[in-house]
C-alpha cells in the first residue's frame, strides 16, 4: 500500500483512539500495536516490549521527575503568594501595575516549576480575587493568568523543552538557552498589553488605582528575603547547566532537594505528611508523562517502520518551492494540533515528522523548537482542550468559560506576533545558545 494512504490511515485511526477519552499513553500504543499487526503480521509483536523500554532507557529523562518535585514543591508552598505580594509593592504606581506584576509572578514562577498548570493555579488562585476586588474587569483578570501560566513551557526549566529535547536528540541545555530571550520578550508584550489595556480601555482600575494606600518601604522589602532563595537555586541550576558542571539530571536532582530544604527553612514545610503528598502528586505526573514518551516512542518506530515519516517529509517538501510557505503550513497544522491534544502529546506524536522537514529547508532546529513551543502555549488557552482555561474556571466558577476566552485572546495574537518577531530577527533564539556553547555542528 503506498505510504501516503498508510499516513492517511495513521491519522484517521489514531485520531478516532484520542478523541474515545482513552489516555494518550493508551492510545497510542493501541494504535501502534494494531497498525503493526495489520501492516507487518504479528511478529512484530516481538519488539513491542523492546521497544517500549527503549523509550525510558535514558539518563537525561530522569530530570522530569526531578524537575517536576522541584515544581511540586514550589507550588505547594507560599512561594507564590511572596511573588506575587513583592512584585505588586513594587509595581502598585504602573498603569496595569497589579496585570503586570501576576504576569512578573507568573514569568518566575514559571522558571520555578517548570509547570503551565502548576503557575495557573498557584498565581491564579491569589492573583485573580485580588485583581477583581480592585475594579479589574473579569476578562483581563481571567485572561491574564490563563496566559501568563502558558509560560511555565517556555521559560526554563520547561518540561515541555526536556521532552522535545528528548523526542529529537537535540541539546537539552541549548534548548533552555534558547527559551530564555523568548520567553521574557513574550512576557514583556503580555506587560505591553496590559499598559495598553489600563491606558485606554480599564478607566476605572486606574480610578482605584489613584485611591490606593501606597505600600511602606518597609513592606516593599520585608517579602525579598523569602523570594532571594528561590531565585538563587534557579539560577544556580541553569548556571551548572551552561557552564558543563552538570548534567540536566543531576542539576535538577540538586535543584529538588535545595527546594525541599528552603521550604522547610523558610516556610516551616517538614512534616512527613505534606512532604509525602508533594512526592505522591510529582510521582503521579512523572509516570504519566514518562509513560506518554515510552508509548510515543513506539508510536515513533511505528510510523518509520510503515515508511509513513519518511514520506509525509517528502512530500510536504514537495508540495511547496518556497520554505516559508511550507514553515507557515507547519505552524497552522501544529495550531489545530495545540487545540486538541496537551503539549507533550504533540510534540511526541510529530517532532520526528517536522524535524527533518525543517532542517532540510535550512531552518535551525532550536529556533524551530521555541516556535513549536510557542504553538503549544496557544493551544494552553484555546478550547476543547485549553488546559489553562479549565484551570481558572475551576479557579473563578461565577465567571464563564468565554469570558475567559475572551480575556485570553489579545494575548493570543501576543503570541502570534512573537512568532513572527523571531521570524524576522531568529537570532532572539540563538544568540544566547550561540554565544555560550558555540554553533552547533553543521550550522
Amino acid at each position: 500500500m503506498d505510504p501516503l494512504m498508510i499516513a492517511l490511515i495513521v491519522a484517521v485511526f489514531t485520531l478516532i483512539v484520542l478523541f474515545s477519552g482513552i489516555p494518550i499513553a493508551f492510545g497510542l500504543s493501541f494504535v501502534s500495536i494494531a497498525l503493526l499487526i495489520v501492516f507487518e503480521g504479528f511478529q512484530m509483536l516481538d519488539v513491542f516490549a523492546e521497544t517500549f523500554y527503549a523509550g525510558l532507557n535514558s539518563f537525561v529523562l530522569l530530570s522530569i521527575p526531578m524537575f517536576i518535585l522541584m515544581g511540586m514543591a514550589v507550588a505547594n508552598s507560599p512561594a507564590g503568594k511572596d511573588l506575587y505580594t513583592g512584585l505588586d509593592r513594587w509595581l502598585w504606581r504602573v498603569p496595569g501595575g497589579l496585570v503586570i506584576s501576576n504576569i512578573g509572578a507568573c514569568s518566575i514562577f514559571a522558571a520555578l516549576s517548570g509547570s503551565s498548570p502548576a503557575t495557573c493555579a498557584a498565581i491564579g488562585t491569589m492573583g485573580i480575587p485580588e485583581m477583581r476586588k480592585r475594579g479589574y474587569s473579569d476578562q483581563i483578570a481571567t485572561g491574564t493568568i490563563a496566559a501568563g501560566g502558558t509560560l511555565g513551557v517556555l521559560i526554563p526549566p520547561s518540561i515541555v523543552l526536556i521532552v522535545y529535547g528528548m523526542a529529537t536528540g537535540t541539546s537539552i541545555g541549548r534548548l533552555f538557552l534558547a527559551g530564555i530571550v523568548p520567553g521574557f520578550m513574550l512576557a514583556s508584550l503580555f506587560a505591553v498589553w496590559a499598559l495598553i489595556h489600563s491606558y485606554f480601555i480599564d478607566k476605572n482600575a486606574a480610578k482605584l488605582l489613584r485611591n490606593r494606600k501606597p505600600p511602606t518601604l518597609r513592606e516593599k522589602f520585608e517579602v525579598l528575603p523569602r523570594i532571594f532563595p528561590f531565585l538563587a537555586i534557579i539560577i544556580g541550576v541553569l548556571y551548572v547547566l551552561y557552564g558543563g558542571v552538570a548534567t540536566p539530571s543531576e542539576a535538577s536532582g540538586v535543584g529538588a532537594f535545595l527546594v525541599f530544604v528552603m521550604i522547610a527553612v523558610v516556610y516551616k514545610i517538614y512534616q512527613p505528611k505534606k512532604i509525602w503528598n508533594i512526592v505522591k502528586v510529582s510521582m503521579k505526573e512523572s509516570v504519566m508523562i514518562m509513560f506518554i514518551i515510552a508509548a510515543s516512542y513506539l508510536f515513533a518506530f511505528t510510523l518509520s517502520q510503515l515508511y509513513v515519516t519518511q514520506s509525509l517529509a517528502q512530500s510536504m517538501i514537495e508540495l511547496s518551492s518556497n520554505k516559508w510557505m511550507i514553515f507557515l503550513m507547519v505552524n497552522v497544522f501544529l495550531l489545530v494540533a495545540g487545540f486538541f491534544l496537551p503539549p507533550v502529546a504533540v510534540i511526541v506524536m510529530t517532532s520526528a515528522i517536522l524535524l527533518p522537514v525543517i532542517t532540510t529547508l535550512g531552518f535551525d532546529p532550536y529556533w524551530f523548537a521555541i516556535v513549536f513551543t510557542i504553538n503549544m502555549e496557544i493551544g494552553l488557552i484555546t478550547p476543547p482542550v485549553g488546559l489553562n482555561l479549565y484551570i481558572i474556571k475551576g479557579i473563578t466558577p461565577d465567571v464563564s468559560l468565554s469570558t475567559i476566552l475572551r480575556g485570553s485572546f489579545p494575548f493570543m495574537m501576543m503570541m502570534v506576533l512573537s512568532i513572527v518577531i523571531l521570524c524576522i530577527f531568529p537570532e532572539i533564539v540563538t544568540w544566547l545558545p550561540d554565544k555560550l556553547m558555540g554553533k552547533p555542528l553543521g550550522y
